[in-house]
């Protein structure tokens, strides 16, 4: 029997949720709230907010300012190409520079306590409304659905958001980072936190202290600054990058009712040509692991040789992600598909989906047809989908 490689990444990964979720747990049951102490502070974990393949997102209190934050943890057993995949996520988030996009407050990197591996924090911020997601959920409960007019200016604004990847520019005259090859380091700026107490925060990802195996002073591993001091500056070329895991639980609602696109792990350049066989078959893998199976574009789940790969796998993704808050599921999660034994792949493979009746527009359901295409070439791109929501909106008006 052949060995597969994969078998002991998945062990330690059940092994590493199941320790996170016993933390969780116990953390409840005691009446007692879990410490963690990063950058020389501490903070409480109130709850666990969700989860992920390698990652826990918890609110986390900062024992000093009553600050609240989303605190992503991210585990990383396979040691150096795991941190590296985790601050490439870091990087992502602070590549994108948009009010729809959200903004990363600090990030560090400490040896594993427990393992030999290490683990990745995220800062972001908290949003109190939640995601997508949850507003779906609690309409399903409560019987009702989104007002249209609600519905579309949510999705608009997660387009806005999209638009900002695909349309990246590196360098200064981009919608991305200003140079860092100007910079030398993180920057930093007085503010006030919630008491009015002047401090100093950090643009963007501070310095993170990694421990080192010798377990003496630490080292500094990643200044947030590395990936883009080695990218070449273009001069005003379009470098468009895709989101691949677009989606309701990925869209947060900011407290003034923005939405605010999150979780870039997930996050490549768009174009990727497929020249053999081999690296069909990694995109499948990538595609698999890191982008929600109901809302990937066909062509990831059977990537052809000789093809390319672009941005229009968001097209895809945004176009279930409509559907979901209009009708509370993505298009290929029905009946069939959860209850009867069907292929979520070969209804996304076939495009075989229906519109509920409803009292949206024929606008609205236009429109997500329009990105519901298994070509891509007949998808509209993100500047397209914004124009013909946009008259969505103007026809509701």
């Amino acid at each position: 029997m052949a060995f597969n490689p994969n078998f002991l990444r998945t062990l330690d990964n059940l092994k590493d949720q199941a320790k996170d979720a016993f933390l969780a747990l116990s953390s409840c049951l005691c009446q007692q709230q879990a410490k963690v102490k990063i950058n020389g502070r501490t903070f409480n974990i109130v709850k666990v907010l969700g989860e992920g393949g390698f990652s826990f997102v918890y609110l986390a209190q900062d024992e000093h300012s009553g600050r609240q934050f989303a605190l992503k943890k991210i585990r990383c057993p396979t040691g150096t190409d795991g941190v590296q995949a985790a601050m490439r996520e870091v990087e992502a988030y602070r590549r994108f520079k948009h009010p729809n996009i959200i903004r990363i407050l600090d990030s560090a990197a400490v040896q594993d306590p427990d393992g030999d591996g290490k683990i990745v924090y995220l800062f972001l911020p908290l949003y109190k409304k939640g995601n997508v997601q949850d507003a779906i959920n609690t309409h399903v409960v409560n019987g009702t659905h989104f007002g249209e007019h609600e519905m579309v200016r949510l999705f608009k604004g997660t387009c806005e958001a999209i638009r900002a990847m695909h349309g990246y520019q590196p360098g200064p005259s981009g919608n991305g980072t200003p140079s860092s090859s100007s910079r030398t380091g993180p920057r930093r700026r007085n503010s006030e936190d919630d008491d009015g107490h002047h401090q100093q925060e950090t643009e963007g990802s501070v310095t993170a202290p990694l421990i080192n195996r010798s377990g003496d002073e630490p080292e500094v591993v990643f200044d947030g600054d590395e990936e883009l001091v080695h990218e070449p500056h273009s001069g005003g070329e379009v470098v468009p990058y895709a989101h691949r895991d677009i989606k309701p639980g990925n869209v947060m609602i900011a407290d003034n009712g923005q939405p605010i696109l999150m979780d870039f792990g997930s996050a490549v350049k768009a174009r990727i040509h497929i020249e053999n066989r081999s690296q069909a078959l990694l995109q499948q893998d990538i595609a698999a692991e890191q982008s929600t199976m109901a809302y990937r574009a066909p062509e990831l789940f059977d990537v052809k040789t000789g093809t390319t790969l672009d941005e229009k796998v968001d097209i895809w993704s945004l176009g279930c992600t409509l559907y979901a808050m209009a009708y509370s599921h993505s298009p290929f999660e029905n009946t069939q598909t959860t209850e009867q034994g069907g292929s979520i792949a070969m209804a996304v493979l076939n495009a075989r989906y229906k519109h509920p009746n409803s009292a949206y527009s024929q606008g609205l359901k236009d429109l997500i047809d329009s990105m519901l295409k298994t070509d891509p070439s007949q998808r509209p791109d993100i500047d397209k989908v914004i124009d013909m929501a946009e008259r969505v909106l103007q026809s509701l008006s």
